[in-house]
């Protein structure tokens, strides 16, 4: 037995797959995950078996596409009529001192994201290693060769006296 042309698929199949989307997502996203459902699934048709649950594999598609983008939904900026709090100052995104910025740009990424998480952030070597991947002894590992790093590399500026 062999899969029918793709059309065929889309024809029978993409009211069941919007339904789905609508399900998820609502009336206003739902065309776009219907879109990204059958372009995803037109990559993948050709490798799919013949013997295949094709409906399945298209609800299981949607179904993800629908939940990637509930969760791209979720992750937008909401317009808000007035802005809760000032503005920062630029200077809050940057460390007091240059030299010391320089020093940690200049760490390997995992040693850079640890020194972070753990010196400006203050969180537990714990819950760095369940943000970066791997243990809590590789998080200390990676914190203490960065910690060694900055001290061979940063050179304090000279503050005024």
């Amino acid at each position: 037995m062999s899969l029918p042309p793709f059309e065929i698929v889309v024809a029978e199949h993409g009211a069941v797959v919007l339904r789905v989307c609508r399900a998820v997502l609502g009336p206003d996203d739902a065309e776009d995950a219907w879109s990204e459902t059958f372009l995803a699934a037109l990559r993948a048709y050709p490798t799919l078996r013949p013997d295949s649950n094709v409906r399945a594999w298209l609800v299981t598609i949607a179904h993800r596409k629908a939940i990637d983008g509930y969760r791209a939904r979720r992750r937008r900026a909401l317009p808000v009529a007035e802005l809760p709090h000032e503005p920062a100052t630029s200077d809050v995104y940057q460390l007091p001192d240059p030299a010391l910025d320089t020093a940690v740009q200049a760490l390997p990424d995992k040693q850079r994201q640890v020194v972070a998480y753990r010196y400006l952030a203050d969180l537990s070597y714990r819950d760095i290693a369940a943000i970066v991947g791997g243990t809590e002894t590789a998080a200390r590992r990676s914190a203490a060769d960065g910690i060694a790093a900055l001290r061979r590399t940063y050179v304090p500026e000279e503050s005024p006296t």
